[in-house]
């Protein structure tokens, strides 16, 4: 017999994607994949066999995707410095653009969801050693100064990465003020996001006798 379409594999997870980040591993049920998609769910069976070869294949589809445009920046020519500064302007970009299916992952891995915790198992260092990588590059060609590279990754993530996974979660759960709103949102732009790997990189190319006068 003849192997049904392969485009119901990419509609599925078509559907998957718009779901996801609402519904997260538990509560995304095949009934509401095969219904979204327009499909049945043997169909659903047939492709993916379970609900956690989906999510599986899913989740990393989703994610190579993301680092793929990371590692084509971190990539470029230029010096390290330069590469590192557009590969943070690309990453807050991105957390911007799927940090609620980013987001959602922590969450459920955080609540014991056994395909979210494989999920960043696998991935979860990869960019980090992108950064690091990078780091460590500028560091050793003099662009910034020496310090231990996890401290300064932390410094750059809770300068960058921090702001982008926060203020739409505290704006979409309505803890913000309305005079704060919108104020707050333009954190998410892209100037904002220049302007605080600006600040970050300057800040790590200042040397520990610099800070230590400030």
């Amino acid at each position: 017999m003849a192997r049904p379409s392969q485009q119901l594999d990419e509609v599925l997870l078509q559907s998957g994607r718009a779901l996801f980040a609402q519904h997260g591993c538990g509560g995304l049920s095949l009934r509401m994949l095969a219904e979204h998609a327009g499909v049945n769910v043997g169909m659903f069976h047939y492709h993916f066999k379970n609900k956690d070869n989906f999510l599986t294949q899913l989740l990393q589809t989703m994610y190579e995707e993301v680092f793929a445009q990371l590692q084509a920046e971190v990539n470029h020519d230029g010096s390290a410095v330069q590469r590192l500064r557009e590969a943070l302007c690309l990453l807050g970009r991105l957390l911007r653009e799927h940090g609620n299916w980013i987001g959602r992952v922590w969450a459920d891995a955080a609540q014991g969801e056994k395909v979210a915790r494989q999920f960043l198992e696998k991935n979860g260092a990869r960019h980090v050693l992108l950064i690091t990588g990078l780091l460590m590059q500028a560091m050793q060609a003099g662009e910034l100064a020496m310090a231990p590279p996890t401290q300064a990754l932390a410094f750059l993530m809770g300068s960058i990465a921090a702001p982008m996974v926060i203020v739409p979660r505290a704006l979409e759960m309505g803890f913000v003020p309305p005079m704060l709103q919108e104020p707050l949102s333009q954190v998410l732009s892209d100037a904002a996001i220049t302007d605080r790997v600006n600040r970050a990189l300057y800040a790590l190319a200042a040397s520990n006798e610099e800070l230590h006068r400030v």
